[in-house]
Parts: C-alpha cells; sequence; structure tokens
C-alpha cells in the first residue's frame, strides 16, 4: 500500500507539472514587444503562466527560475492561423458538406510535426480541415504543448472556425466523383444549399425552444442534425469562418456571402489574388492569410505575387503569413524575412505578420501576439534579430514553460530529436 501511494504522488506530481503554467523570468535580452517598441536589456517576467512585468530594472521575485539571455532577441510567440500539424486525418472527402466533423477528434499530442515547428519559435497554431470540401469541419487552435493532454493544449477562450473552400479543389474532386460541385458555380450552389437547410433548421429549433420557454405542453423538440447543429452555431456566431480562396473574384464573391447571411468570415486563406481587391479586404476586416512566394502550381495560383504585401499594406489590411506545412511553419520567420526583400514595409508590421495579426485571426488578440502585461507568457528566443536570414530560435515558451530548447536537442534535417 504504502509502494502504491507513492507511486499515486509521483503521478500527481507529473501531471501537474504537465498542466500548471510556470514562473519565469527571462533577462538582459533585446524584447521585441510588437506592440510597445524595442526594449534593449530587457527583462520579460511570467508568473502563473501569465506576463507580469516587461521592461528595464523590472523586479524579479525572489525563487523564481531565470535565465539570461543576454545578446538573444526576445519575442512574442509566433502563431500560425493556418495548419495541418498535429493531426492523423485532415480531408473527410466523402460529401462536398461535413461540418459535423471536428478536428480535435484527430489531435495527436506526442506528434512529430509539434516539436519541429516548436523549434521555430512557434507557439499556437490553428490547425485544420483540408480544402476537399465546400464547407469542411470545425479547425482547432491549440498551444503547442507537446504531450499534454489534448484539453490542456486546446485553446479555451476563443471561438474556433469551420473552414470553408471556393475554386479549384473541390470542384476537381466531386466531378472526378462525377457529382456537384465540378464547377465554380456548384460550389456556390452547395454553400448556398447548405446554410439554406440550416436557417429553416434554426428556424425549428428556435420556435420549439420559444414555446417551451412559454410552458407550452405536449411538445416535441425537432430531429437533431449533427451537420445542421454546426452550421447552426456558424449562425449564431459561435462559429468563426477560414475559407481557402484564391481568385479575386471569389475574395469578393466570399465576403458578400458572408455578409449577406450575417456570419463572421475571419481569414480568408491562400489568398494570392488578395492584392486585386486590398480595398474591399480592408473594408471587410477579414485577415489577408497567405505566402510571400509560393505561386504558379496550379491554374489559380498563377498570379501570385511578392509585391502585393506593400499593396495590401498600405491598404490597411490586416497580414498573416501562414504555411499551410508540416515544415515550413517552423520558417515562418524566415518567410517573414522575405517580405523585406520585395516590399518597403516596416519591420515591426512584418513581425506583426507573424504575431499579433494572427492572433486576430483566432480572435487571441487579447491573450497573445504582443509581450504586453497580462498576456499569456508565450515567447520565442532567438540569437539574433529574427528577420535576419542566418538567425535561429533557440528557445520556445508557452506560459512559462520551456518547450523548446536548442541546447538540449539535436537539430536534423529531419527535423528536432532528442539527444
Amino acid at each position: 500500500m504504502r509502494n502504491r501511494f507513492i507511486l499515486f504522488v509521483l503521478a500527481v506530481f507529473f501531471m501537474a507539472c504537465l498542466v500548471w503554467p510556470q514562473d519565469l523570468a527571462l533577462k538582459g535580452g533585446t524584447v521585441l514587444t510588437v506592440t510597445k517598441g524595442i526594449i534593449e536589456n530587457g527583462t520579460v517576467v511570467i508568473r502563473d503562466g501569465m506576463i507580469v512585468g516587461v521592461g528595464q530594472d523590472i523586479p524579479i521575485p525572489a525563487g523564481m527560475r531565470v535565465i539570461d539571455v543576454t545578446g538573444k532577441y526576445v519575442m512574442p510567440g509566433i502563431i500560425d492561423s493556418h495548419s495541418h500539424i498535429a493531426l492523423t486525418d485532415i480531408n473527410e472527402a466523402t460529401d462536398p458538406v461535413t461540418p459535423q466533423i471536428w478536428m480535435r477528434e484527430a489531435l495527436e499530442p506526442s506528434s512529430d510535426s509539434i516539436k519541429k515547428t516548436l523549434a521555430g519559435g512557434v507557439t499556437m497554431v490553428k490547425t485544420m480541415h483540408g480544402s476537399a470540401n465546400v464547407i469542411g469541419g470545425v479547425n482547432v487552435t491549440i498551444k503547442l504543448k507537446y504531450g499534454d493532454r489534448i484539453e490542456n493544449m486546446i485553446v479555451k477562450d476563443t471561438r474556433q472556425q469551420i473552414k470553408m473552400a471556393l475554386g479549384e479543389n473541390p470542384k476537381r474532386l466531386y466531378g472526378s466523383k462525377g457529382r456537384i460541385p465540378s464547377t465554380r458555380m456548384g460550389n456556390a450552389f452547395v454553400m448556398r444549399n447548405a446554410f439554406l437547410k440550416a436557417k429553416e433548421y434554426k428556424e425549428k429549433w428556435d420556435a420549439y425552444e420559444k414555446q417551451k420557454a412559454e410552458g407550452k405542453k405536449g411538445l416535441k423538440p425537432p430531429e437533431k442534425d449533427l451537420k445542421m447543429e454546426t452550421l447552426k452555431m456558424v449562425l449564431e456566431k459561435k462559429l468563426g469562418i477560414d475559407c481557402h480562396v484564391y481568385r479575386a473574384d471569389e475574395i469578393v464573391w466570399i465576403i458578400n456571402f458572408c455578409k449577406e447571411w450575417d456570419i463572421d468570415l475571419l481569414q480568408l486563406s491562400h489568398c494570392i489574388d488578395g492584392y486585386k481587391v486590398p480595398d474591399i479586404l480592408a473594408d471587410a476586416g477579414v485577415c489577408y492569410g497567405g505566402w510571400i512566394d509560393w505561386w504558379g502550381f496550379k491554374e489559380e495560383a498563377y498570379d501570385g505575387c511578392p509585391y502585393g504585401f506593400e499593396i495590401m499594406h498600405k491598404a490597411g489590411v490586416r497580414i498573416v503569413i501562414n504555411s499551410d506545412s508540416a515544415d515550413e511553419c517552423r520558417y515562418l520567420y524566415l518567410n517573414a524575412a522575405k517580405v523585406l526583400k520585395y516590399n518597403d514595409i516596416p519591420e515591426e508590421e512584418v513581425l506583426k505578420m507573424i504575431t499579433l495579426n494572427p492572433a486576430y485571426a483566432v480572435e487571441m488578440e487579447h491573450k497573445a501576439g504582443s509581450i504586453e502585461k497580462g498576456k499569456d507568457g508565450d515567447i520565442a528566443v532567438f540569437d539574433k534579430y529574427p528577420l535576419d536570414s542566418t538567425s535561429k530560435c533557440l528557445m520556445t515558451i508557452i506560459e512559462g514553460k520551456v518547450y523548446f530548447d536548442y541546447s538540449k536537442e539535436s537539430i536534423t534535417a529531419e527535423g528536432v530529436g532528442y539527444e
């Protein structure tokens, strides 16, 4: 019995170490706050997983773990608002409308892709359903707490987002099966028809709930439909939307569609033609999500233009650099650096494209994306200025806990492994 008790205590202690946020101070580095300038020889204090102090000569509580980052650069944890890492499956490619699919059901906390991504200073991702379906599954925003419980990885204080897709992918897949959609017109019909059915479903349930609240007896509830239940959540603004779209005409179409249905479009992903309609993107307040130099890999991607970032920035578009790749995810800071090669955009604004802007895209700007008091202690430490093409990430910290330490890992062409 004594041995069992000892084992129980050790197990509880081990799980507490996984779950509990940490207390930590980073001292002596160049702090890139993103929103409040650069602090030389700065200190960042994290208590209970939250930033409680930022600046020079900040007092550090006695007994707190201190990491000397003199000569290093400290920036907010990088955020990827379009990823497919840590999933065992991505596409439920059996029907063009599958909102009943929730990607949290396919999360793999011990996936190697999480370790590799941590090596690039990334602390949070929205990992997503693929683009096979016009309406895909519900994506999930997670902190990259490698090996932790799924419920501890999923970000609780934000709306999750449903994946939608226009253009070549759904029409090619279902057209090859001889079913709708096989054209862009088919894509539009499938999306509109699904929301029309969801509206009718919601009206039935609203009427039932109203009669029930009024005390009416003998009521029979409408039949539950999980597909419609999820779309009902979109109509009720309990879920946001991320739509895969390339062409300018379809960018305008999906913005107008979401306005028509009064549903919340938060990000347009792979939005290669965004620079052609920057005023429309800016007026809609939707985030541009894309790449600096991916283009030409299919017809609708032929017009990719790295100089378009400056056009969109001047128009007031909130630009987000995405990976859409298990490999590129750990190089987001280098992809941000490429922006400077082609565009005259202030460096702080470029840093926002991988920190604060994607925080907006996942509705976590109140907790992440900059180094400020009251935000989560999600930090990346680099050996050089992060937009230097020769820089590397030395440490990735989530809520005060070090999840990646370059000095204790071996880095190979295949990724990150333990020495």
